[in-house]
């Protein structure tokens, strides 16, 4: 299985008609505070777009949604996993990426035989209050050694700038919210991320 090495997140579809013709083939939804049936007209948008552009999309959270609009990918937090059903994901046939901010969730999300691991945030991140700090480099490192060959995502605080160090540390993906969203000029800046992550 080959990733793409840039993994943006968008919190609405709307942001893939901008970023799918750039060239990103790895993207994320991440659709918080939505009514049921907005929620799943904007998955299956989101499904749509990434397919007709031969692009992989990852639902955030949303794994009920996910199997019955039958998506490929879903990402669940710590705290998501709580209440999804790891058996019924993989019977539906989707990849599951799991978030990790230390040991104990590195144990737990590599007990879930996952498809990719995400660790954040590396360097400090606007995106969202975390009891974690920044986890830093050394981490990274220490937790590519830990999955192996399994893709390793690093998440917060990476900018274009940063992208080559959180590579030669061991990320095999590199994943931006705010770098985009909160740019003066998304599509320039996605450009950008496309040239940093070739």
């Amino acid at each position: 299985m080959s990733l793409d090495r840039f993994y943006p997140i968008f919190d609405d579809p709307a942001w893939l008609p901008r970023a799918l013709p750039l060239g990103v083939r790895l993207v994320q939804l991440r659709l918080k505070d939505r009514d049921r049936d907005v929620l799943e007209g904007a998955i299956a948008r989101g499904r749509d777009l990434c397919r007709s552009a031969g692009a992989t999309l990852v639902v955030n959270d949303h794994w009920r949604q996910a199997i019955d609009l039958g998506c490929d990918w879903v990402h669940l937090g710590q705290e998501d996993l709580e209440g999804a059903d790891l058996p019924a994901i993989r019977r539906a046939g989707i990849r599951l990426g799991i978030s990790t901010h230390d040991e104990a969730e590195l144990e737990r999300a590599l007990s879930c035989a996952p498809d990719y691991v995400a660790l954040g945030p590396v360097w400090p991140t606007i995106l969202k209050k975390m009891k974690w700090h920044e986890q830093g480099l050394g981490r990274v490192r220490e937790w590519k050694a830990r999955v192996g060959d399994l893709p390793l995502v690093a998440i917060g605080g990476l900018s274009v700038a940063r992208a080559p160090e959180a590579f030669a540390a061991g990320a095999d993906i590199v994943s931006v919210v705010t770098d985009i969203t909160l740019n003066a000029d998304p599509e320039a800046r996605i450009a950008d991320w496309m040239e940093a992550t070739r």
